[in-house]
């Protein structure tokens, strides 16, 4: 992340603290666009791709916990900081609820906020329900994954492979990397994880027009809603 722009979408109401914010972040060399509330944080979420959400919790229209919910629920992974002058435990627990990965209260120091936002733009979140990529979605809660509308009969180790590529997604996962999501302790013999991929793609790819899993040769595989790289 330390090559790349970290992108970060600020939404808050208070256009003093937004333009002090944007201005510091832009000094770090970080790229802040800002929504004043929070229905147009959502629409720039929906169109966009970031690496950081800054919400405050306090926004016209939709709320910042309701946003983050909204996020949440259909299928967001970018970690989320939330802004807010409430500090109480109550308050914390209702935002970690809501699927916030970390919490800043009001007034900050403008150097803690860099600090954390680097740091969680260095992941995706784990408080994320469901992942989604094109017409294919996994349900995290209770491990159900459908393609348009069908439901896929996934073992679990089908569907630890997907959660695996899907949050890499579009990133390449090298085949070192899903041996370890499936065996942890050791792997198996090398022709393991061909035949489970195989069985993979059997249900995600084989009965519809488009293949979401593409394998990227010298380094692994990516599940794409696009062409595989040649």
């Amino acid at each position: 992340m330390s090559d790349q722009v970290v992108q970060v979408l600020l939404v808050e109401d208070d256009r003093d603290l937004a333009a002090s914010v944007a201005d510091y972040l832009a000094l770090e060399k970080i790229c802040v666009d800002h929504a004043y509330n929070g229905q147009a944080g959502l629409q720039l979420v929906t169109s966009n791709r970031y690496d950081v959400l800054l919400l405050d919790l306090m926004l016209p229209q939709i709320d910042g916990l309701r946003l983050c919910e909204k996020l949440r629920q259909q299928g967001t992974d970018t970690p989320v900081l939330m802004l807010t002058a409430r500090d109480t435990l109550s308050d914390k627990v209702a935002g970690f609820r809501a699927g916030t990965d970390d919490y800043l209260v009001k007034p900050f120091a403008m150097e803690e906020l860099i600090m954390r936002v680097r740091a969680l733009a260095k992941r995706r979140s784990s408080q994320v329900r469901k992942l989604c990529l094109a017409d294919l979605t996994l349900e995290l809660d209770n491990r159900n994954a459908s393609r348009a509308g069908t439901l896929l009969k996934l073992k679990p180790s089908g569907l630890v492979l997907l959660e695996t590529l899907l949050r890499a997604s579009p990133a390449v996962v090298s085949r070192s990397q899903l041996e370890q999501a499936l065996w942890p302790d050791e792997p198996p013999d090398s022709n393991s994880l061909k035949v489970h991929m195989y069985h993979l793609r059997q249900q995600v790819d084989k009965p519809f027009d488009k293949a979401l899993i593409h394998t990227i040769k010298g380094q692994g595989f990516a599940i794409r809603d696009e062409s595989p790289e040649q």
